[in-house]
């Protein structure tokens, strides 16, 4: 009796197709299933580097009061609340093993001068609600179950992106650092714009797939997708941490 015959997958079917497009490519042409098949498989992939321990530093991006205390601003990210025993987890395995942890923060600076100047407009600043409290985003307070320790660094940014118009990349060279492992919210706003500044600036990135949250599940996978096809390697907490075991 003969082997029952395996069922061919949707992407074993099109990784069979792309394997005989390949076979043909010297004919310089793409279909448009061509295309789409490999950007398809591209958002599935994650980029392959080299991760030294010693030349990396853990940025936890705006787990501050605002975002993370429950009920505290109608900018809290519950999905960040919820994360916090993994960051507390990552943060400490950072420490044990010598690696600086950077936090940031959005913080008055410069008596606000410093903001990009159509900020007002967008719809993120929830206007319908009217004057907020003055102290919202003042002081940039750190989430007390992971307070920042004396030595470690606190950037207060004024936008979206930790290199902003802030000293990080000077800090991360001055550090000898090429490598950012980044954890935090909002996945598809500062980690992911911190991400692709860090990428610009020629550093590698890993974000935290379990570590980064926003407040839209369906935006934070599509973000990891983004950033794992051309700017960062995505990693659970458990691989990152045995990724830097070594």
């Amino acid at each position: 009796m003969s082997p029952p015959k395996r069922q061919i997958s949707e992407n074993d079917a099109a990784l069979s197709y792309m394997s005989k497009r390949r076979f043909q490519s010297n004919s310089h042409e793409f279909t448009e299933r061509d295309v789409l098949e490999l950007a398809k498989q591209a958002y599935e992939k994650n980029p392959v580097f080299g991760i030294k321990p010693e030349k990396c530093a853990l940025l936890v991006i705006d787990m501050q009061d605002e975002f993370v205390k429950p009920h505290g601003t109608p900018f809290w990210v519950p999905e960040a609340t919820r994360q916090m025993p993994r960051i507390k987890r990552l943060l400490e395995f950072c420490r044990n093993k010598g690696i600086p942890v950077i936090f940031t923060a959005f913080a008055r600076t410069h008596n606000y001068f410093d903001r990009p100047l159509t900020g007002k407009f967008m719809p993120n600043r929830y206007g319908e609600l009217g004057s907020k409290d003055p102290s919202w985003f003042r002081d940039g307070n750190i989430w007390h179950e992971i307070a920042p320790l004396e030595r470690e660094i606190v950037i207060q940014k004024p936008s979206y992106g930790a290199f902003y118009d802030t000293p990080l990349e000077t800090i991360l060279k001055n550090l000898e650092k090429d490598t950012v492992i980044i954890c935090g919210t909002l996945t598809n706003f500062c980690c992911g714009t911190t991400a692709r500044q860090a990428y610009e600036r020629g550093f590698k990135v890993i974000i935290g797939s379990d570590v980064t949250s926003t407040d839209d599940p369906a935006l934070h996978e599509a973000e990891l997708k983004t950033l794992r096809k051309g700017f960062a390697m995505v990693l659970s907490t458990d691989e990152i941490i045995e990724r830097l075991r070594v």
